[in-house]
């Protein structure tokens, strides 16, 4: 007790480790519905993010109204969210496809760029690691792009399985923190 007092005064905020353990348990039960019944889940996680992307649109144009700073930003995003929450919650069926399929084709350019960065990094003189580094995520980049159908009807059973794994390793973390 004297420790997290010590800790508190010093101005470090301790997450408490009930709320780790919940959520390792969330991250748990979600990774094993993903690879039971991957359909499904994707299906409806997608629908929760179209409420998400409803909600902050609508809190995104509110907030104008109490905080005029960035306002075409906001204006921009609470829009962009009313739009993309309206349309993934109208179409079920193709936004549980389409969504998947985007988040893959964003995480194909990420990894292309990613790969040059650790190309141009190499030449610079950052070693061979940052080059294989570097041309691995330029085809991981590159066969993603090239597929986002296929990976993204993958992509449940990858998040599947790191959210299983990092569900247990938050459940030793939290119990290590009690």
């Amino acid at each position: 007790m004297a420790e997290m007092t010590a800790e508190a005064s010093a101005g470090e905020k301790q997450v408490p480790w009930w709320l780790v353990l919940v959520q390792s348990i969330a991250a748990i039960i979600i990774g094993v519905l993903l690879l039971i019944e991957p359909r499904m889940t994707t299906a409806i996680l997608v629908q929760v993010m179209g409420i998400y992307f409803l909600v902050a649109g609508i809190v995104n144009l509110v907030s104008l109204f109490v905080d005029r700073t960035a306002w075409g930003w906001k204006l921009l995003l609470g829009i962009l969210g009313i739009v993309a929450g309206l349309m993934i919650i109208q179409h079920p069926l193709w936004s549980s496809v389409l969504v998947p399929a985007t988040l893959v084709l964003v995480l194909g350019i990420q990894g292309l760029i990613f790969g040059i960065v650790g190309l141009v990094q190499a030449f610079q003189g950052a070693g061979w690691g940052a080059g294989i580094l570097g041309v691995l995520s330029i085809i991981f980049g590159i066969l993603l792009i090239t597929n986002p159908v296929i990976a993204g009807f993958a992509l449940p059973f990858v998040l599947g399985i790191f959210a299983v794994m990092g569900g247990f390793l938050a459940l030793v973390a939290a119990f290590q923190m009690r």
